[in-house]
């Protein structure tokens, strides 16, 4: 098994604190994918799969659609996504993902926590070299299904790992093939239940239990912030 699964699965990355703020988190990339690309989710592919990853995290249909009807409408407010990039203690890089209708609220909270925390917030592309950017899709498994013969095909599609776990698929490739592979996988009747964009370290960095314990702070302090959706580190 490659890197991009491995890494997954030693981080056992962390699910939001509660469902309301998962809620938050998805109503806000649901409306600017509508913003993006229209309201119907049958010609707005970004919007596809958020509803299916809605549907996944048992968010009510309700939600979605008002969130959809938010987008829509003239006076609905605006969010952004802004990447923030700074050092924890102990050279650990972090790199911030947000959505936001206040970029100066948000950066002056990031800046505190970093802050608070012995860190340091930087400048952009400061740390996004340490990581690269993948797409990862978990798809049902199909009866029967060879995971060594799907992935040879999907190599034709830039996929760059297969992995069977249990009964789902988990397929990992470069940040830019993200649309072709979502074709393949809808043309081709597999079930997709959830999609991510993810930064991959390309090295981890270890550290002993009072050094994680001191950035984890940090990170679970970003974590908990409306604006920030997704927190990357390169922690062993």
């Amino acid at each position: 098994m490659g890197r991009a699964f491995e890494y997954r699965k030693a981080t056992k990355m962390k699910r939001w604190g509660n469902m309301a703020r998962v809620f938050t988190r998805l109503g806000r990339e649901i409306e600017m994918a509508v913003k993006a690309g229209g309201g119907d989710p049958d010609t707005n592919s970004r919007l596809r799969l958020l509803i299916k990853n809605a549907k996944t995290e048992n968010m009510p249909k309700e939600n979605v659609e008002r969130a959809i009807k938010r987008a829509i409408s003239k006076d609905t407010t605006d969010y952004k996504e802004a990447v923030y990039e700074g050092y924890a203690p102990h050279g650990i890089a972090i790199v911030v993902e947000t959505a936001t209708d206040n970029p100066t609220r948000t950066v002056a909270n990031v800046r505190s926590y970093f802050n608070k925390f012995n860190g340091s917030l930087g400048t952009t592309g400061m740390c996004d070299f340490l990581f690269e950017r993948k797409c990862s899709f978990i798809v049902v498994a199909k009866e029967g299904i060879e995971i060594e013969e799907l992935e040879l095909e999907l190599i034709d599609f830039g996929v760059e790992e297969c992995v069977l776990d249990g009964e789902e698929i988990i397929i990992y490739a470069e940040f830019a093939n993200f649309g072709p592979i979502q074709k393949y996988l809808e043309e081709n009747g597999f079930e997709i239940k959830t999609f991510k964009f993810e930064r991959i370290p390309n090295e981890l960095k270890e550290l002993n239990e009072e050094q994680q314990k001191e950035v984890e702070k940090l990170i679970d302090k970003l974590e908990e912030d409306d604006d920030v959706t997704s927190v990357y580190h390169n922690m062993k």
